[in-house]
């Protein structure tokens, strides 16, 4: 189950019930539960505006159901009773006072395809989600708390919360896409008689249980599964019913041209009303015409009858055979008594670490248990909801005994992040023993001496003093350098010069970097040796792979030891040999995960040999645990920050960008975002379609000048709408030729002329993972690519590649566009710190951002907010400093307060790493 929770607020100078309700913002639904401001969610309550509507009153575990007319649901969001009329609690009228949180119910469309070919599916489908929505509902009252006292800090138990459920049978685009919205009001009933506000950051942070419960329902549940395989259908490991996964992606490439033609569809008829917003009723016409417009010969207004045979047809095009020939199925389930529940526990711990790295591994009891959750999904187990409690209770309590507790306090609050993978703790203590030993220190080669090892003494002369200092420090003898700075600070001429510097000592400079695409970069720019930092560790005999649980396991073969994959007797290393005194260049080590990091330490460690970290710790993080770049920093005795940027024709805008990476305080971010506006580098727009169009104008306005542009988003899902809509235009316009095309990922579209870029490495014919190209030609057997930045790079990848590694790239999210340089640059509005930084950094010429907001304040509020980061949590105790923080701010049960954080024992890590 993949849904979105938002809170919905007050808008700015509400005055009544109907603003309150007009005012109120939702965000773009995820994969997973998010919080999100954003458009303007007039849409979603249009659907109840006119009619009735259920509302669940979940009562110490008993669910009721009444109905609630469209002015009571109006009372009611605004924290009164919908009968009486009389308020609940204490009246919130700031503009910023929460009126709601909307989760959505939001199962794979494979699931509303499946219950339109067969009625008993249909059926079966509702149940599922009745099931669901009654779980949740309990899971709420039990888990969810109220607040008492000064700053919020005593938990009120809660005896009775409301919810109302809009249920949707297709999405906006008319695609079958059933869902439902669970309005959960933000007055709930404490033990103690009195009506307050829930505590809205534990609902926050459930929603990883709630997603769970969704996929174990999907996985496990027996009248569900048991339907599907009597029609034929089966599930795969993502939860979608596999025979009808290959319909998915038509629709929802085509729902991408009908959010084109609605906005296009909105804008002509605001600017025949001047300027005027549509009525809820000619939305609701404007959504019918854009739909026929993406479908030709098919009628602009359908009845439910009418709308369900169309798609049909449209299904029968797609999968004729599935319409007609669903035989039976087997259906599999392991019995719950021969689970190896110490497995699932591995798993269970895997699963939240996974989650945990943007909190520095830290996660909750609420992680762990949804990870106990998401392991029993998986397990093959198909039985009643209520006979898997005991089952996940003896997961999660297996799972708590691999895990670290950051805090001594017996009573952790559920949604607090107080542990820590035992593992995890292992690996940070590890790479901070190996940096520690690895930091000997040495000198650095002066300005006069680089002078005389340099090819060309005016190179070094054009340096400014902090490129100078880096280039000395990586020619010089200090074992282990850090080398951080912004985006633009002239990295490649200071690493060609140290390079020349180490050269001239007769010792080798080996460039490595966390993917295969910076590596080969850094080796047409320098000239030296480089590789990507796996292919390395590789080389030197180190192994990884995932055991039974999903962990990364770490290995190294010794000297004539068998590989156990391939069977070849390990010899040594072949391609990279080190030699005393060598020094290993990490380029983008901001990138660099901690096992990575872990791996190289220790090689430079056996084979004497110094090693430079260079990046940024500000931009694109690892998809693994973060920090090593940071504690390279700390423990580094030749640390340099570069500090002047070269990149941006405009040099006010390069000093911009200087406080744009790191402000200093809240102030500080607003004031920047305050100058970003003012300069024109923030765009604003008044909901999510909008935005997604502005960003396609910004593709198209400088593709019309012959320019490179780099287009950030936050999400995959986002780029590929970005992308879908970008392809479209350029179709419609005849810029591109649709009848000769090939099928990419997703079974993604991919026509001559497009911008792609490939998703694996593959050494046969030289492209690289997220290496961006514009395809040439399509023919029987190849796909003809030519490099996005040099045309005369050509290379030809196999229609098999094609569909399993090839994807448009006129949009990507942070890590596809990290280390690129182009002459323009926009930002979307769901990035995280890093992506807006390094949005806002690719461009020489211009760069803007695009948020979503109503006035020139509000967007200055959202920029500013987005540029806050958290500190990077290093060690072990900054890990419990931060647990204990979190720890004084929950609301805990009466007479409990927060304790001081327990230290662990005082000792240094040795080379092969502390046991605990």
């Amino acid at each position: 189950m993949r849904g979105g929770l938002q809170r919905w607020k007050r808008g700015v100078g509400s005055g009544g019930v109907g603003r309150a309700i007009d005012y109120a913002v939702k965000g773009t639904c995820d994969a997973h539960l998010h919080l999100s401001t954003g458009t303007d969610a007039l849409e979603l309550y249009s659907n109840a505006a006119d009619a009735s509507v259920t509302r669940f009153v979940v009562t110490d575990g008993a669910i009721a159901a009444d109905q609630l007319s469209a002015g009571a649901l109006r009372v009611w969001l605004t924290g009164h009773d919908p009968v009486t009329g009389e308020e609940r609690g204490t009246p919130r009228l700031s503009a910023d006072a929460d009126l709601l949180l909307d989760a959505t119910l939001n199962h794979p469309k494979s699931y509303s395809i499946a219950a339109l070919l067969h009625p008993e599916l249909a059926t079966e489908f509702e149940s599922l989600q009745d099931r669901l929505r009654d779980r949740i509902l309990t899971t709420w009252l039990d888990e969810l708390n109220a607040r008492r006292g000064h700053g919020g800090l005593i938990r009120e138990d809660i005896t009775r919360i409301e919810v109302v459920e809009l249920d949707h049978r297709r999405s906006r685009a008319l695609d079958p896409h059933a869902h439902r919205h669970l309005w959960l009001n933000v007055k709930v009933l404490g033990a103690d008689g009195k009506w307050s506000n829930v505590d809205s950051r534990v609902a926050m942070k459930l929603h990883t249980l709630i997603n769970a419960e969704g996929d174990l329902a999907a996985h496990t549940d027996p009248q569900w599964v048991t339907a599907l395989a009597r029609h034929g259908f089966t599930l795969d490991d993502d939860g979608e019913v596999a025979e009808l996964a290959a319909a998915v992606r038509p629709f929802s490439r085509r729902s991408a041209q009908i959010e084109a033609n609605r906005a296009k569809l909105i804008a002509e008829w605001s600017a025949e009303h001047e300027g005027a917003s549509p009525s809820i009723r000619i939305l609701t016409q404007i959504d019918r015409r854009a739909w026929a417009l993406s479908r030709p010969d098919k009628p602009a207004n359908l009845n439910e009858q009418s709308w369900e045979t169309t798609v049909r047809d449209e299904i029968a095009g797609l999968l004729p055979r599935l319409v007609f020939d669903h035989s039976p199925v087997p259906l599999v389930s392991n019995p719950i008594d021969a689970l190896d529940l110490d497995l699932l526990a591995d798993a269970a711990v895997v699963d939240a670490d996974e989650r945990s790295t943007r909190s520095g591994g830290r996660f909750s009891q609420f992680d762990l248990r949804a990870g106990a959750t998401r392991a029993l999904a998986g397990s093959g187990v198909v039985a009643p909801r209520e006979d898997l409690t005991e089952t996940i209770d003896a997961i999660t309590d297996r799972a708590h005994r691999k895990c670290v507790r950051l805090v001594k306090d017996a009573d952790i609050p559920g949604h607090v992040k107080a542990f820590m993978a035992t593992e995890t703790v292992r690996l940070k203590m590890r790479l901070a023993g190996y940096l520690d030993a690895l930091a000997s220190p040495g000198r650095s080669l002066l300005p006069h001496e680089l002078r005389q090892c340099a090819a060309s003494p005016e190179d070094v002369e054009r340096l400014d003093p902090s490129q100078l200092a880096a280039a000395g420090a990586i020619a010089g003898t200090a074992e282990l350098v850090a080398i951080t700075g912004p985006a633009g600070a002239g990295k490649t001429t200071m690493l060609r010069i140290a390079y020349e510097g180490l050269r001239a000592q007769q010792r080798q400079m080996l460039v490595v970097a966390p993917t295969r695409k910076a590596a080969s970069v850094a080796s047409r720019e320098l000239g030296a040796e480089a590789s990507s930092l796996h292919a390395l560790l590789a080389d030197h005999g180190y192994r990884w792979t995932t055991d039974a649980a999903g962990a990364q396991i770490w290995t190294r073969l010794s000297f004539g030891e068998a590989d156990s994959d391939t069977g070849v007797v390990y010899e040594g290393p072949s391609r990279f040999v080190l030699r005393r005194g060598d020094r290993i260049v990490v380029d983008e080590a901001g990138m660099l995960d901690l096992q990575t990091a872990s791996a190289l330490v220790d090689l430079a460690l056996q084979q004497q040999v110094g090693v430079a970290m260079v990046g940024d710790p500000y931009q694109a993080l690892p998809v693994g645990h973060a920090g090593a770049m940071a504690s390279a920093v700390r423990f580094a005795t030749a640390s340099v920050e570069l500090d002047t940027v070269h990149r941006f024709s405009d040099p006010e805008y390069a000093a911009l960008t200087l406080r744009l990476r790191d402000p200093r305080d809240r102030g500080d971010a607003l004031a920047v975002a305050a100058e970003l506006l003012e300069r024109g580098h923030v765009h604003r727009a008044r909901s999510t379609e909008e935005a997604r169009d502005a960003m396609v104008a910004v593709y198209f306005e400088w593709h019309a000048r012959g320019k490179r542009v780099a287009l950030v988003s936050g999400t995959n899902s986002e780029a590929d709408a970005i992308n879908d809509a970008i392809q479209q235009r350029r179709v419609d316009e005849g810029e591109l030729d649709a009848t000769m095309l090939a099928l990419g990922m997703g079974e993604q579209r991919i026509l001559v002329g497009d911008t792609v870029q490939t998703r694996r490495n593959d050494p046969r014919t030289g492209v690289e993972n997220r290496a961006q190209w514009v395809v040439r030609g399509i023919r029987d057997d190849v796909v003809t690519l030519a490099s996005a930045s040099d045309s005369g790079d050509i290379r030809g990848v196999s229609r098999e590649y094609a569909l399993e590694h090839l994807q448009l790239a006129y949009a990507s999210t942070v890590h596809g566009i990290q280390g690129e340089t182009t002459d323009a640059a926009a930002v979307g509005p769901d990035v995280d710190a890093a992506g807006l930084y390094v949005g806002l950094t690719r461009g020489r010429h211009h760069n803007i951002a695009i948020t979503v907001a109503r006035t020139d304040e509000e967007a200055i509020a959202q920029v500013g907010a987005t540029m806050m980061r958290g500190t990077t949590e290093l060690t072990i105790q900054d890990a419990m400093r931060a647990a204990h923080t979190e720890l004084r701010r929950a609301a805990r049960e009466r007479g409990r307060r927060a304790s001081a954080p327990w230290t662990t024992p005082s000792s240094s890590p040795s080379r092969s790493g502390l046991s605990l």
